[in-house]
């Protein structure tokens, strides 16, 4: 275990998972749905998390992909997710209307664990050891789980301008993470 990787990894997943820039999305579920069943989405949302960790290169051979290549695709998407972080706009956009518990469809997939999630926990596995990128994962499950057991009380202490300086600030530090996966991972023949 290395801790400077641990904290490496714990940032880099927290700015792509950007829970707590997702509050205002987490509290309309809420409206809809009566509650955020937090327990169910943080589990459900941990196992798709680890299962991509350990099962993800599976995948990638089955395409005949290497990690370095998915990591040079993984920092593009990351690269998008900063930008939306920083000009506060949206390029990827998911269903916020889609059907389901407000814990599983869209909380844990594609909230948490979405596309953007998946591909950078698949990416940091070109640059990080295994052991230090699961346990960034755990961290930040235990954010997640935090901050939608208490996204009321966080929506009124932080309010609607914090929340903009936290995104922009997180996005500044996931595009400078993304351009470093970039450049490790190109290869210029």
């Amino acid at each position: 275990m290395d801790f400077k990787e641990i904290f490496s990894v714990t940032l880099i997943l927290f700015s792509v998972i950007d829970i707590v820039g997702s509050i205002p999305f987490i509290i309309l579920i809420r409206q809809r749905d009566g509650r955020i069943y937090a327990e169910r989405a943080t589990l459900i949302s941990a196992f798709l998390m680890v299962a991509f960790l350990f099962l993800g290169q599976s995948i990638l051979n089955l395409f005949g992909l290497d990690v370095g290549s998915f990591a040079v695709a993984g920092s593009m998407v990351m690269f998008i997710i900063a930008m939306e972080m920083i000009l506060g706009i949206t390029l990827i956009k998911d269903d916020p209307d889609a059907k389901g518990t407000g814990s599983v469809v869209p909380l844990a997939f594609p909230l948490i664990a979405g596309a953007g999630t998946l591909t950078t926990i698949l990416s940091l596995r070109a640059v990080f050891e295994e052991v230090n990128i699961l346990t960034g994962i755990i961290l930040n499950l235990l954010i997640v789980y935090v901050v939608l057991r208490f996204s009321s009380i966080l929506e009124k202490k932080i309010g609607k301008s914090g929340f903009a300086v936290l995104r922009r600030v997180f996005g500044v530090i996931l595009l400078s993470i993304a351009v470093k996966i970039f450049k490790t991972n190109v290869v210029i023949p």
